[in-house]
């Protein structure tokens, strides 16, 4: 794709973004509510989020999938007022559902597996059930302007005007550290086209490239992004990715979802079906009666986080270089 027809669809995504936003009144309730409420704290949203981080790196799927499952939730949680207890089947229907429209089918868990592995306790129904509602409530058409879409806009961006150091610029990189963020509810509130900035810039005064810094600052006036808005937002992200750096940060662990067992016994997994504890959803438990920011008591899990410890997605050189060096920190994220 040639540097104008990028620009141009720059400029679109940038007029677009805002559709695909969360409510923001919606995520100030949520970092407002305490454990005590028995609504969603911003703790839980994020601990259910490093566990979808978890599930995707276990199933070998895209960051665009992850990326796509937080924005659904997020927007979906920011409209819906919804129990703890039921934020498994929301979480897991939003990775089903962003997994289906950016994976290959032949890439796709089965849905059965999938809520086995995520050691949730409801069934194949509830989980479809909760994916048609999720949709009807988010008007989704297997579409969201995202971070990630902005990233590997800017990303193109760059390739294709700068001159030299092409290959210093890591994606991978870029992506990994979107995803330190997207652990945090706060980063929910930053427009996509900004928080995306906000990480392009971190990554070029890192490599203190003066031609890529030039383009950058191009596509911010491109974009009409204020100056103070990006380093709020800029300032923001470095602090995140410091304390993410250190070795006191808890981290997404998808080897806590790998289990070594003998061959009868994986025999024996292979047609072993949990029963749920509790009965499956009502077909009529959403009244559309009701507030958008009300949910009935739709099913119920009661599942620990899977990300409370170190693992593999702590490995691997992906914070700024000035980060590393300030904390000396060995647990990066892979």
């Amino acid at each position: 794709m040639d540097a104008f027809k990028l620009m141009k669809e720059l400029r679109v995504n940038h007029e677009h973004e805002v559709y695909y936003l969360p409510k923001e009144t919606g995520l100030m309730l949520i970092e407002s509510t305490t454990r005590d409420d028995n609504r969603i704290s911003a703790k839980c949203r994020n601990a259910k989020v490093e566990d979808l981080w978890s599930l995707t790196s276990f199933f070998g799927y895209s960051t665009q999938t992850f990326v796509l499952a937080v924005n659904l939730l997020d927007r979906f949680l920011a409209m819906m007022r919804i129990q703890p207890k039921h934020l498994s089947c929301v979480s897991l229907s939003c990775l089903h559902m962003a997994a289906k429209v950016t994976e290959e089918e032949c890439n796709l868990t089965p849905t059965d597996e999938l809520i086995r592995i995520g050691q949730c306790r409801f069934t194949v129904a509830d989980l479809g059930r909760m994916e048609k509602i999720v949709a009807e409530k988010l008007n989704f058409n297997s579409k969201a302007i995202t971070a990630l879409t902005f990233l590997h806009l800017y990303h193109q961006i760059l390739l294709s005007h700068s001159t030299d150091r092409k290959e210093t610029l890591n994606l991978e990189k870029l992506e990994a550290q979107l995803k330190a963020c997207l652990c945090r509810i706060s980063f929910s509130k930053a427009k996509p086209s900004i928080l995306a900035l906000s990480l392009l810039r971190q990554e070029i005064e890192a490599i203190q490239s003066e031609d890529m810094l030039e383009i950058a600052c191009h596509i911010q006036r491109h974009l009409k992004i204020a100056d103070g808005e990006l380093l709020l937002w800029r300032e923001r992200v470095a602090q995140c990715l410091s304390d993410y750096a250190s070795p006191e940060c808890s981290k997404p662990n998808h080897r806590k979802l790998q289990w070594i067992v003998s061959r009868r016994t994986a025999q024996n997994l292979h047609s072993y079906r949990i029963v749920p504890e509790l009965p499956t959803i009502p077909e009529g438990c959403w009244d559309e009666s009701e507030s958008e920011d009300s949910c009935e008591d739709v099913m119920s899990s009661g599942e620990e986080s899977l990300s409370s410890s170190l693992g593999s997605d702590a490995e691997g050189p992906f914070f700024p270089l000035h980060i590393r060096r300030q904390k000396h920190c060995q647990h990066l994220l892979t």
